[in-house]
């Protein structure tokens, strides 16, 4: 492979691109929908509805919006051959893939720096589509593929295997930049079950490590002696008699020694006292854990229907939405109030 070469994902078709002049928008007074007139700084006005081509709309926004999105979520046609009522759900797959490459790139040109784009698909382009975006954001951008279950009953009992799954890939604007949070998790505290005298909940845990990695061997430098408060030597022994070692270094157990954190407790056994160190971790004050990337706990499209048709009535119906908890879920992960945020509907 010389200089010039590289991997890419080819089709015939790649090299033709349409022609884009520089757009605006043009606000319909008749359909805009705000406050006549602000009435205090805190007002917003900067959100947007735009109808028409999506590419020529994006184009538009180019011009104000070029590096200040924070979020795109899209949600595209998953090329499936169908005939929707109001897109059509099956076009030639190399018209396919120019159609999302001229998107992908402007979408890219409106990230902020640490901005997030989320590519809603399925099966039938998603491995094309990972190709694509590794191509046009750089494999170093590339965070995640979630995995959304999106039904929870199949649609053809008469098929061996039947699809309840949607993808959803998640790429960065720039390698190792990003907002991502963590999910906000309430049960977390569970695991705290004793309070101290300042009502703070804490839990006791073994200064032994457990599991993966915890034997001598593993971990040499981490077995050594420290001393129990009536001066015997205590070693990081697992019940079973291995030799194992400590969950903490060398230097931060003696320092925990010396400050009076390491918590003793007492265990007797065959009228032998053993002396067995514990350390001290007090609740978080906003619990959180990792997001999972299989998603099995936010509603269905299924339920997204009821929802919908809630809100709009059955005349309203749309074949496929995305329930608001799966979008809220987005939004958490990596946006803070104020951030802007882009779907562009194929």
């Amino acid at each position: 492979m010389t200089r010039s070469q590289k991997l890419e994902l080819t089709w015939v078709g790649k090299d033709e691109r349409p022609r884009l002049e520089p757009r605006i928008l043009v606000e319909d007074a008749t359909l805009s929908y705000h406050a006549s007139a602000r009435v205090s700084a805190n007002d917003q006005f900067d959100n947007l509805l735009i109808h028409g081509d999506n590419l020529l709309a994006l184009k538009a926004l180019q011009q104000q919006h070029a590096g200040t999105i924070k979020c795109v979520y899209i949600d595209p046609p998953f090329n499936t051959g169908q005939a929707f009522e109001h897109y059509d759900d099956g076009v030639e797959h190399s018209l396919y893939l120019s159609l999302m490459r001229d998107r992908l790139e402007i979408l890219r040109s409106l990230l902020a720096s640490d901005g997030t784009i989320f590519l809603h698909c399925d099966d039938y382009e998603q491995a094309y589509l990972k190709v694509l975006m590794d191509e046009i954001f750089g494999r170093d951008c590339f965070r995640f593929t979630f995995t959304w279950q999106s039904a929870d009953s199949p649609s053809d009992n008469k098929v061996p295997v039947a699809s309840d799954h949607d993808f959803i890939l998640c790429y960065t604007r720039e390698p190792g930049i990003h907002s991502f949070k963590p999910l906000s998790a309430p049960g977390v505290l569970d695991a705290y079950s004793n309070r101290d005298e300042h009502g703070r909940l804490y839990r006791d845990r073994l200064l032994r490590k457990n599991g993966k990695n915890s034997l001598r061997t593993d971990r040499p430098s981490m077995w050594f002696e420290i001393r129990a408060p009536d001066g015997t030597s205590v070693w990081p022994i697992h019940d079973d008699g291995r030799e194992a070692c400590w969950a903490l270094g060398k230097a931060e157990v003696f320092r925990r020694l010396n400050s009076n954190e390491i918590i003793w407790k007492e265990r007797k056994k065959k009228d032998k006292v053993n002396w067995i160190p514990y350390t001290r971790e007090y609740a978080p004050e906003n619990p959180t854990r990792p997001h999972p990337t299989i998603w099995r706990e936010l509603q269905t499209t299924r339920q997204a229907k009821q929802h919908l048709t809630a809100l709009l009535g059955a005349s309203n119906q749309f074949a496929t939405p995305k329930p608001e908890p799966l979008v809220a879920r987005i939004l958490e992960i990596c946006t803070s109030p104020g951030d802007l945020v882009l779907d562009s509907c194929q």
